[in-house]
């Protein structure tokens, strides 16, 4: 009987690309499937402590759904550091202006707040559009 318990290797990680078509598909459904592959859970040698995640191409953000109210209630909020100086745009508004940052907010919400966080939205891109330029690493699609 084996009492060790295994730890993964750097050489034992294989990383793949995949890529999520987020038309008409719900924000948070779109985000946690990229949370998930990005953190590396689909895997059976997922170790939270190591980065055993995949790379994640997420493309045609510009129309994904907000369903509900979150379009005009949903807020998203910056604050420079000066008194008075927060600035809040809505919903709507951010996904008019700047939809790839919508949905890389929303994915990073849903990763690690640490360093091993940050190290995994590193293998996060966002395209507004059906076109993307990582064809060269050969990108699986994600269905769900």
């Amino acid at each position: 009987m084996n009492n060790t318990t295994y730890s993964v290797k750097k050489s034992d990680i294989q990383r793949k690309w995949y890529i999520i078509d987020a038309s008409g598909k719900p924000l948070g459904r779109v985000a946690t499937e990229a949370a998930k592959l990005l953190a590396g859970k689909h895997k059976p040698i997922y170790t939270k402590n190591i980065d055993t995640g995949d790379h994640v191409i997420i493309i045609n953000c510009k129309d994904i759904l907000l369903t509900g109210k979150k379009a005009e209630q949903k807020m998203y909020r910056h604050h420079s550091g000066y008194i008075g100086n927060m600035k809040e745009i809505a919903a709507k508004d951010m996904l008019a202006k700047n939809p790839e940052k919508v949905m890389m907010l929303a994915v990073k919400g849903m990763l690690p707040h640490n360093t091993l966080g940050a190290q995994m939205l590193k293998k996060l891109r966002v395209y507004a559009n059906g076109e993307h330029e990582n064809q060269a690493q050969k990108p699986e699609i994600w269905n769900f």
